[in-house]
């Protein structure tokens, strides 16, 4: 009976994972990571052939300094592997990622990239993702009332505010930030991730402050995500609204918010997952100029730094990290999707 039972148990085991294995969604997985892989690789070589198109290098600033002599040049050209020809350098640093998860030693900070770069990825994704709930817990509603109140005067207001939060450059946005923080000082702190006493509080304190200083950037970086998916909302519920189904609800005598909110926003919903990953794309790229007027410790100020001393293998490292979470925004995004209408097929959706 034991016997039996035990068999019975490795076939329904074998059978559950022969079931996942070849279903849609695994194989869509499977040839998304493999994309992922040709693309990562693809675009390291690009951005490593455009870093070497650069005049010089980190060692030029070096040389104007008179007090390092140009025996010591030579020893750190040869530390950094800088003597060597590009491709050289490229297949060497490709052959320390992919066997021992090294991306090499920072020029400038003397450091592992590999722990400078996993000491910045939290706060950047911390401020990223509190961007995106931001955007999208304010944006979706409002998109909904300004279709509901079509060209009704809230309609042209938000339309208004719409078109504005668009038409400003996040770099003005974190500039007129920036002033009225210090017109309200200190209600909105500006500088870094926490306070100087951020050591001596409490658990709760210590969540506290981090968030109290997250509200300028998190604001800056939201403004323009929230005016564009508004004014999307809109016009795809406005699209919905216009179908004959719609048309067939209300006239059944359906409530007006089941036709809206059950009916129409369903499918209105669909294009703005798609967006998900094109959002969290333009949210990372955007953080960038939000960690640099806020000096927030994250991936953007880390990269700065690195383009403008030059550190290669820092900007390589920071290139990847971007890439890789890119891409995987745009898979959570496809499986969103596949969730919320289950009748698309992936990979031709």
């Amino acid at each position: 009976m034991t016997a039996t039972t035990s068999k019975s148990f490795w076939e329904s085991s074998r059978d559950s994972l022969l079931k996942i294995v070849t279903s849609e969604t695994f194989l869509y997985i499977v040839k998304r990571i493999l994309q992922a892989l040709l693309t990562i690789f693809l675009a390291s070589v690009v951005s490593f052939i455009v870093i070497q198109l650069a005049p010089g290098d980190y060692l030029d600033n070096l040389r104007q300094n008179p007090k390092i002599s140009p025996e010591r040049i030579l020893q750190l050209q040869e530390q950094f592997g800088l003597d060597k020809p590009w491709h050289i350098q490229y297949f060497l640093w490709l052959i320390r990622v992919l066997t021992k998860g090294d991306f090499g030693t920072s020029f400038f900070y003397l450091r592992p990239v590999a722990s400078l770069i996993w000491e910045r990825v939290p706060a950047t994704l911390l401020l990223a993702f509190a961007s995106l709930i931001c955007t999208w817990a304010i944006a979706i509603p409002l998109g909904i009332f300004a279709a509901v109140k079509q060209n009704r005067a809230t309609d042209r207001i938000l339309q208004v505010i719409s078109y504005a939060g668009q038409g400003f450059p996040s770099f003005i946005t974190a500039l007129l930030l920036l002033i009225f923080a210090q017109i309200t000082t200190p209600l909105f702190p500006v500088g870094g991730m926490t306070s100087i006493y951020h050591a001596q509080l409490s658990p709760l304190g210590k969540v506290l402050d981090i968030l109290w200083h997250m509200i300028l950037p998190t604001i800056a970086l939201s403004i323009t995500s929230f005016a564009g998916l508004q004014r999307i909302t809109r016009g795809e519920l406005l699209d919905v609204l216009r179908q004959d189904y719609i048309q067939t609800a209300r006239a059944k005598g359906l409530p007006e918010n089941r036709v809206i909110y059950v009916h129409a926003l369903r499918n209105a919903i669909n294009p703005l997952i798609t967006l998900l990953g094109f959002e969290l794309a333009a949210l990372l790229s955007g953080s960038f100029i939000a960690e640099f007027f806020f000096n927030w410790p994250g991936l953007g100020r880390l990269t700065l730094q690195a383009v403008r001393s030059q550190d290669l293998y820092v900007l390589m490292a920071s290139l990847i990290i971007t890439a890789v979470l890119l891409i995987v925004g745009n898979l959570v995004a496809d499986l969103l999707l596949k969730v919320a209408d289950p009748r698309i097929t992936l990979g031709k959706s």
